[in-house]
């Protein structure tokens, strides 16, 4: 059994943004000396997401707009008098800070269609994503 940690570093450009990490993961596990196991893609911010689902952009559009609907901005909460950025937080809350994903003889074991993202809920910001792979 063995562990390996690594951390990716992005830069986001908008307030909300939904960014296609699949390749900087993959390029962690390529890097590690683990064949087979598990990865934790984790964000340490309250304001942003892990998720995994479809890399295409009408689903893309339709997912800002979605949470747009759910938790819109500027709705009377509480946390707006002292950050404004409530929303931000709400969404977090529904979508959750980290997957963790199997891997066999070092690629992804994921669908066809899945990719792993990072939703920038509160941009745009410097973020940082730990990895932490568990195999052997």
């Amino acid at each position: 059994m063995a562990i390996f940690k690594d951390k990716l570093y992005l830069d986001t450009s908008k307030r909300m943004e939904i960014l296609d990490i699949t390749l900087e993961v993959q390029k962690i596990i390529d890097e590690s000396s683990i064949f087979n196991g598990v990865i934790n893609v984790y964000s340490k911010h309250s304001t942003s997401a892990i998720v995994v689902n479809e890399n295409e952009t009408g689903l893309l559009k339709d997912f800002e707009n979605i949470l747009n609907e759910i938790v819109p901005e500027n709705n009377g909460y509480k946390h707006d008098i002292s950050d404004n950025n409530a929303d931000s937080h709400l969404r977090s809350l529904f979508l959750g800070s980290s997957e963790t994903i199997p891997f066999s003889d070092k690629k992804l074991d994921m669908g066809t269609w899945q990719s792993v993202f990072f939703v920038e809920l509160d941009g745009p910001r410097k973020r940082g994503v730990e990895l932490t792979l568990i195999g052997e």
